[in-house]
């Protein structure tokens, strides 16, 4: 593989631009007059991002998304590593699954794609999947799922964190209490009441991450809270984590920027799960995730069809296109506020997610001998959403029209670029 340079730029957006040389797949010193060169133009330089929830759909719904087509979405919005959640048809509840999903990955090639398996045979949550299994097979399955559904039985729940702390894994919760959701349409508050919704209580969230911390602290094992969307959550993660709790916590970027004001158009792009709530909690999700109390920025990248978002309200479909705008985002929210600056955007979207996931190839220092696992941000570039240009098969994202801040220029696997100037380098 040739040496890549990459000059003028700015590791973690400080200092004077500067160039940094990857040999071999890893950061190195000096210069090489041979190497491939991308022109950085004093561009943000950060490690490659994480994405622990990301729906790529295969296998059984490739006509919503594929590993492919999801891995050139993510390499397209940084990413070099992401965890393709287990909700596929069939589930990936068994070795021989989550083998075909990072199989599949690696043949693509992209990004890495770790395959996360689910905890209960079927997310039925009646009977636990092949923990052990999954986890010693050639996939290496370390983080385990029913996202979609709920570990809402605690007795399933309290083995599970058995089993993961024996594997050295995690368990990654969809906190939603069943019995206060059913038929629930919308965040409970309102708007909801107003527009004849059936409301979705925020207790549902906070009642099962309650729980599981709990439970988590008995077993002394590794919790993981998926999509935070409440203040209340918030309030409980911060509570467990004085207790020395092991537990971490996401949030997506759209529970970081829209309310359930949106929702009066009744068009089903605003539809999601968990719903979005209201400008009180965005704020709480926001300042939660500067101090730390929740750790980092997951995408629940969601890709629909057209027939499951273009119809009426009850019958659409739950979910968001993330991995492309994700950045962006996080660079409204975050950056542009005051409430992160450039160390703090590698912070919550690489480094804390490949902790979290114990990837030991990712998140890494931008330093000589480690890994070229990179993306190269222009802070100053704008740029405007189209679903149909974006890089996934669906095109159900909420941000359509709007115009947004940053754009990735370039982003690096190993030292081989995947994505370059907003195209997919092949």
């Amino acid at each position: 593989m040739k040496p890549l340079l990459l000059k003028g730029v700015r590791p973690y957006g400080e200092g004077e631009p500067q160039d940094i040389l990857i040999r071999d797949g890893v950061i190195a010193e000096g210069t090489d007059e041979n190497a491939e060169v991308i022109e950085g133009n004093g561009a943000v330089l950060l490690p490659g991002f994480v994405d622990l929830h990301t729906h790529l759909r295969e296998p059984g719904r490739e006509d919503t998304e594929t590993i492919e087509t999801g891995s050139r979405a993510a390499a397209l919005g940084g990413y070099t590593a992401v965890f393709a959640m287990a909700n596929t048809d069939p589930v990936a509840d068994n070795a021989v699954i989550v083998e075909h999903v990072a199989r599949r990955g690696k043949e693509v090639g992209l990004v890495d794609v770790h395959p996360v398996g689910a905890v209960t045979v079927g997310l039925k949550g009646e009977k636990l999947a092949e923990l052990g299994t999954m986890a010693n097979s050639k996939a290496n399955v370390r983080v385990f799922s029913d996202d979609g559904h709920c570990v809402h039985d605690p007795l399933i729940m309290r083995r599970a964190l058995e089993y993961s702390k024996a594997l050295g894994a995690v368990i990654a919760q969809h906190a939603e209490e069943p019995r206060l959701t059913i038929g629930a349409q919308a965040h409970e508050g309102e708007n909801a009441s107003r527009l004849g919704l059936q409301g979705w209580p925020a207790a549902a969230e906070e009642s099962i991450v309650a729980r599981d911390c709990i439970l988590a602290q008995q077993v002394d094992a590794k919790l993981h809270v998926c999509h935070v969307s409440t203040t209340g959550t918030a309030d409980v993660l911060k509570w467990a984590k004085a207790r020395g709790t092991k537990v971490s916590a996401e949030v997506t970027p759209h529970h970081l920027i829209l309310t359930d004001d949106r929702l009066s158009t009744y068009d089903p792009v605003n539809k999601v799960n968990p719903p979005l709530r209201t400008q009180s909690d965005v704020d709480a999700l926001r300042q939660a995730l500067a101090d730390g109390t929740i750790d980092c920025v997951a995408t629940d990248h969601a890709p629909h069809a057209i027939q499951d978002k273009d119809c009426e309200w009850s019958a659409a479909r739950p979910g968001m296109l993330g991995l492309q705008t994700a950045l962006s985002i996080v660079v409204e929210t975050m950056v542009k506020t005051g409430l992160l600056d450039w160390r703090g955007v590698a912070r919550v979207m690489s480094e804390k997610p490949a902790e979290i996931a114990g990837l030991t190839d990712q998140g890494r220092p931008i330093a000589v001998g480690e890994p070229a696992n990179l993306v190269l941000v222009d802070p100053d570039a704008t740029w405007t959403v189209n679903g149909a240009e974006l890089a996934s098969i669906a095109g159900n994202t909420p941000f359509e029209g709007m115009e947004l801040p940053g754009a990735v220029t370039a982003t690096i696997l190993r030292g081989r670029v995947t994505s370059l100037a907003g195209r997919i380098a092949e």
